[in-house]
C-alpha cells in the first residue's frame, strides 16, 4: 500500500539521521531489489566478502547476486565439515565486507541482536572492515526494551523453528529464557555507536523482511 511505504519512507528519514549521529551510515531503500543494487554499489571488485546467517539476505536474493560477482566469497554454507565452517567463520573476521541483518533497530539508530554462537555480532563489534546491516523496516522498534522483547517473543523462535532447534520457544512460541544446548538466544548486543565512523551501513528496505 502506498501509505505503508510513505510511513516507511518518514520513518527512515529520522532514523538515518539518528544513525549518523551515532558514526554509523544509513540509507533507504523502497523495495529488496533497490536494497540488492546498494549493497553491490558498495562493494568493489575482487573484495573478500562473508555474512552471518540471515532469513533477510536469502530472502531479497543478494547471496546468488553476490556468487555471480568477481568476489573473494568465504561462503560457509560451501563448508563440507563443521571444522571447515568454522575455519571460514573465522577467515570471515578479516573480510572487507560483512554482511548481516538486525534482529531490531530502535528509533534512535540502536542494532539490538540477540544469538546463539556469537559469530554474527563478533563480526559486527570488530574484525571486517566494513559491515553491512540490511533490515527490513518491520524489525524498527521504539526502544531498547521492545526491540529485545521483539526478538524473545518473535525472531527467536521464529529462527529456533526454521533451523529445527529443540527448544522450549519452539513449542511455546516465546522465550522462556532456557539453557537448553540448543539455545539460540546465549549472547545479546545492543550497538549504540561505532567508533570507526562509516565502518557499519545500515541499508533500511521499505518492505517487511526475515524475522
Amino acid at each position: 500500500m502506498e501509505a505503508v511505504k510513505k510511513y516507511y519512507q518518514i520513518k527512515a528519514e529520522r532514523l538515518i539521521r539518528n544513525f549518523e549521529r551515532r558514526g554509523i551510515e544509513a540509507y533507504y531503500c523502497p523495495d529488496a531489489g533497490k536494497a540488492v543494487e546498494k549493497v553491490l554499489d558498495l562493494i568493489p571488485g575482487n573484495a573478500s566478502v562473508s555474512w552471518g546467517g540471515s532469513m533477510t539476505l536469502k530472502q531479497i536474493g543478494l547471496l546468488d547476486k553476490l556468487r555471480e560477482k568477481d568476489l573473494k566469497l568465504l561462503d560457509r554454507d560451501t563448508a563440507k565439515t563443521d571444522d571447515e565452517k568454522r575455519k571460514i567463520q573465522h577467515e570471515a573476521f578479516n573480510c572487507d565486507y560483512y554482511l548481516m541483518s538486525s534482529n531490531a533497530i530502535t528509533e534512535d539508530g540502536k542494532l539490538v541482536n540477540i544469538d546463539g554462537n556469537g559469530n554474527r555480532i563478533a563480526a559486527l563489534i570488530y574484525g571486517p572492515a566494513n559491515v553491512i546491516v540490511i533490515a527490513g523496516m518491520n524489525k524498527v522498534t521504539a526502544d531498547e526494551d521492545s526491540a529485545i522483547k521483539r526478538i524473545r517473543t518473535y525472531a527467536a523462535p521464529m529462527n529456533a523453528i526454521r533451523l529445527n532447534k529443540n527448544t522450549p520457544c519452539t513449542r511455546t512460541g516465546s522465550c522462556q529464557d532456557c539453557l537448553s544446548d540448543d539455545c539460540i538466544c546465549s549472547q545479546i548486543l545492543v550497538t549504540r555507536k561505532s567508533n570507526y565512523k562509516k565502518r557499519i551501513k545500515v541499508i533500511l528496505v521499505g518492505e517487511e523482511l526475515g524475522f
